[in-house]
């Protein structure tokens, strides 16, 4: 059964549609790209996959028990991201902040989950640091095990990237794809850095003014968009 699906759903901003006729599902261990231009509606669909803005018509829905909130989440890095004053622990399990309810206290197997992400992402040594000290590459695993932290399941990657240096970079595309492949999260990563997108996902969503593709990345290099924007195709 799907985790998320698309059917047929149009999404507005501001009051102006900016997707229509989307249709596309979200399998259990599928890597989803989602690239293409610039205001062609990504951070719109984004918050509707989130569950953050209703489709203006056609359903985007959850399946297989999955809840909106049990949907790990990396935004973009911003300026008050990079110096919040917290520590990379406190970071982390704030993750777990959907699953405590009305209790005033993260609880024992919660904070356990956490320390196991730290570990996972190989920051356990600095889960007492302040997180606005660390390098651009640090910050961005600590929000990746954050939004671990928040799922076993699901997890949403804003251009997790965006800014790093190249070697920091491509360590990040490891982890993601070594979390994918290896560890069974279903991972949807909006980026746009289509020749690494094309390599690492099992299928490709691209929004465009030309319209939307859906498919597999072999499709996607042979497609018009993809050749398009890959420079001429595989």
């Amino acid at each position: 059964m799907s985790l998320l699906t698309c059917e047929n759903a149009a999404l507005a901003y501001d009051g102006r549609t900016v997707i229509s006729g989307l249709d596309f599902s979200v399998e259990q261990g599928d890597l989803l790209c989602i690239t293409g231009e610039n205001g062609a509606g990504k951070s719109t669909l984004i918050k509707g996959l989130l569950g953050l803005l209703k489709p203006k018509s056609g359903r985007i829905y959850t399946g297989d028990g999955l809840k909106h909130t049990e949907i790990g989440y990396l935004p973009q890095q911003n300026k008050l991201q990079h110096d919040f004053p917290a520590s990379v622990g406190e970071v982390v399990l704030s993750g777990c902040l959907n699953s405590i309810g009305h209790r005033p206290f993260f609880s024992k197997a919660e904070k356990q989950r956490a320390m196991e992400n730290m570990k996972r992402l190989g920051i356990a040594s600095i889960a007492k640091s302040c997180y606005g000290e660390l390098s651009g590459g640090q910050q961005r695993r600590v929000l990746l095990a954050r939004a671990l932290s928040a799922t076993h399941r699901l997890i949403l990657l804003d251009e997790p990237a965006a800014g790093l240096d190249p070697i920091a970079t491509a360590e990040l595309y490891r982890i993601v794809f070594d979390l994918n492949h290896t560890g069974g999260i279903t991972v949807i990563m909006v980026s746009h850095d289509i020749p690494t997108a094309a390599a690492m996902a099992k299928h490709m969503l691209h929004l465009g003014n030309g319209g939307i593709f859906y498919g597999t990345p072999e499709e996607y290099k042979r497609s018009s968009t993809g050749m398009a924007f890959l420079g001429g195709g595989a």
